[in-house]
């Protein structure tokens, strides 16, 4: 005999049975009741990672706006002393007190002009321009008409390439 030779057929393995419908239903329920633990469980997971998440972010922003109020008055008062060392550096120079003044008080006013520039930018964004147009495009808003106060908005940069 070879050893390719199929063996007799008492020691052929009999394959199990198949299970019948009512088991392979109740398989199927199983499986689909495993499913949604799983589900369920990952949505859990993800709620609290979220939770978790946003507290984060919370304790976050109120340490950076404690630690912002600590800068501003920081800079503001080394702003107050690098101006008086300014005018006193003037008037040493010889200029009269009005002029001494004068320097660093156009200087603050053309960085805050600047300044009330950027952030009148940058409070533009905050209107949420395009969403408004794409929700109206969607039908979930009405169209923008005449009395829309953004009807007529342009966005810096929006037709550049």
């Amino acid at each position: 005999m070879s050893e390719t030779a199929t063996p007799p057929p008492e020691e052929q393995p009999t394959p199990d049975p198949k299970p019948g419908l009512e088991e392979s239903i109740r398989q199927v329920g199983a499986a689909g009741r495993q499913t949604l633990d799983s589900a369920s469980d990952t949505l859990r997971s993800l709620r609290r990672l979220a939770s978790a998440d946003l507290a984060l972010a919370r304790s976050a922003f109120g340490r950076a706006l404690a630690w912002s109020g600590v800068a501003i008055v920081f800079g503001a008062s080394a702003w107050l002393l690098l101006a008086a060392t300014l005018v006193a550096l003037l008037q040493y120079l010889g200029l009269s007190l009005f002029v001494a003044l004068l320097i660093p008080t156009l200087a603050s006013l053309l960085v805050t002009g600047y300044a009330i520039w950027r952030v009148s930018y940058f409070f533009h964004h905050t209107g949420m321009h395009a969403t408004r147009r794409q929700l109206s495009r969607m039908g979930l808003f009405d169209e923008p008409s005449d009395e829309d106060p953004d009807a007529d908005v342009k966005v810096p940069g929006e037709n550049t390439p």
